[in-house]
């Protein structure tokens, strides 16, 4: 069995995003050289988040909107978290959508239903952040 690390950096603008990194896991694993296994995707930081679902705006909106309602950013003194820093929302946030996804690997390709991709979920951004590629396999 074979087993392959790398990491991506991102660094987003916004406090908040949603990015389909699903073409960055491929090329990650077609250098691995590995076609059949299984790659685990994560975050490596409490305020972000990785998911699997469809690469749809609307979506996206839908999961702002729906993300904002069950834990708001504002007023920060809502949360006892919220102190020396003021990202308790993006906690909870990360908490909800996940920390890992896990996807099969069949002839050197992620093996997929229909309409899946994987997203890097950012809920605190303006800073650097790291997300694991571990793919094992043969």
């Amino acid at each position: 069995m074979k087993s392959y690390r790398q990491i991506l950096t991102f660094n987003v603008p916004t406090r908040r995003a949603f990015i389909n990194i699903t073409p960055q896991v491929q090329d990650a694993v077609s250098k691995s050289g590995i076609k059949e296994g299984l790659v685990l995707v994560n975050s490596m930081h409490i305020t972000s988040s990785v998911f699997i679902n469809d690469d749809e705006s609307g979506l996206h909106s839908d999961f702002e909107r729906w993300l904002e309602k069950l834990a708001p950013e504002k007023p920060y003194s809502q949360y006892a978290h919220n102190g020396y820093e003021d990202n308790a929302d993006a906690h909870l946030k990360r908490s909800i959508m996940g920390r890992e996804v896990v996807v099969a690997i069949t002839d050197g390709r992620l093996d997929f239903g229909t309409w899946e991709q994987i997203f890097y979920g950012e809920f605190d951004g303006k800073r650097n952040k790291r997300v694991l590629i571990k793919i094992i396999g043969e």
